[in-house]
């Protein structure tokens, strides 16, 4: 059986030995322009320009990678000792869909014509605020919601009825005008139907042939318990809807807590401020504290310091997992008073006296400074 002898790689995309990389993409895209098989219609002309692109494919695969290059000019179509690795037989089923896609689609900028592209929809956001409460606790908000939605009353088609949907004059419903320039073929999305293939003779009265419309939606949206500032909550396909069919975006509710009087926020702990007098911090006690979920009593140590502070286990927020809660945490400040009464002062400076055994110096310097602190 005579063997079929292959042509020489270079002569295939008519260019030299010394041609760049670049050189030698452009000379297949160019070749890729006359012998797609897509742009043939005619059955004989098709499975001759399959032949040539699947010839100028396996010769760009080979001259395209510089390794394969060097051998090819070293060693012939053998590819010598290591071959090609596969190139000599590549795959047509690649050569006319994935080269395809690669060198030859993004030079045209497009695929075929006569289909409709759907379109994701948009994402949305809510900013929704919330009181402190309303955080710790969760609740129910009702949000309305402006968007884009599909026009119930044409469908998503923007045609006043079915039979008000043509097929494109223009393009005779390929999506797509054909040119021929010298010997080359051309596809180019058509301008009248924007690539769809059709056009609608009659627009629907609702949406004007926009095939949505713009509503104010209500949605009911559940707040978690525990939820805090710059946190979001992700409503899946209750953004905008899509194009021709496509999927409906996503809503996102960003949540911002406006600032407590009182409180404050760490985690799951809340924080809280609370003064006493000196007798109570020295001597202990118990004393009165606002929590979120009211008043409750707090003990005070003997000899409580200036912002010690001090735990209420279970009184802060809630995890948004259900794992517990956060604890209160009471953050001590000791009030020290501006004026005495002769009284108050007599009882100190004794106070102070019993104190330790300081010189006469030290206890002038020592009252000074607590005169001078009360004063």
């Amino acid at each position: 059986m005579a063997s079929v002898t292959k042509r020489d790689y270079y002569e295939v995309l008519g260019i030299g030995r010394e041609t760049s990389d670049d050189e030698i993409k452009k000379a297949f895209r160019r070749l890729a322009r006359q012998y797609h098989p897509d742009l043939h219609s005619d059955p004989q002309q098709k499975k001759k320009a399959e032949e040539k692109f699947k010839e100028a494919n396996e010769a760009y695969e080979v001259l395209s990678n510089p390794e394969l290059r060097k051998r090819y000019d070293t060693f012939g179509h053998s590819g010598g000792p290591q071959g090609f690795g596969g190139a000599e037989g590549f795959d047509v089923g690649r050569g006319f869909g994935d080269i395809f896609g690669d060198v030859f689609e993004d030079f045209f900028g497009g695929g075929r014509g006569g289909r409709t592209r759907q379109e994701h929809g948009h994402d949305l956001q809510y900013n929704l605020e919330l009181s402190f409460e309303e955080a710790i606790d969760g609740k129910e908000a009702k949000l309305k919601i402006p968007r884009w939605e599909g026009c119930d009353s044409c469908h998503g088609t923007g045609a006043k009825s079915a039979n008000a949907v043509k097929p494109c004059p223009a393009c005779q419903g390929m999506g797509q005008i054909r040119l021929q320039q010298g010997f080359f073929t051309i596809n180019r999305t058509c301008g009248q139907c924007q690539g769809a293939g059709q056009i609608i003779a009659e627009p629907c009265p609702t949406c004007r042939g926009q095939k949505r419309v713009y509503r104010e939606r209500t949605l009911s949206v559940t707040i978690p318990p525990g939820i805090e500032t710059g946190m979001r909550l992700r409503l899946a396909r209750e953004g905008e809807h899509g194009f021709n069919g496509g999927s409906p975006g996503d809503l996102y509710v960003a949540i911002t807590i406006k600032p407590h009087s009182v409180f404050a926020r760490n985690g799951n702990d809340i924080l809280v401020d609370r003064s006493i007098d000196i007798v109570t911090a020295t001597l202990g006690g118990k004393i009165e504290v606002p929590t979120i979920k009211g008043k409750t009593i707090l003990k005070i140590p003997e000899g409580t310091q200036h912002d010690r502070v001090l735990r209420l286990q279970g009184l802060g927020a809630p995890a948004l997992k259900g794992r517990g809660k956060g604890d209160q945490l009471v953050q001590i400040k000791i009030h020290i008073p501006t004026k005495l009464s002769a009284k108050q002062r007599e009882l100190l400076e004794a106070f102070a006296k019993e104190g330790g055994t300081l010189t006469d110096e030290q206890k002038d310097g020592l009252f000074g400074k607590v005169k001078n602190m009360f004063d």
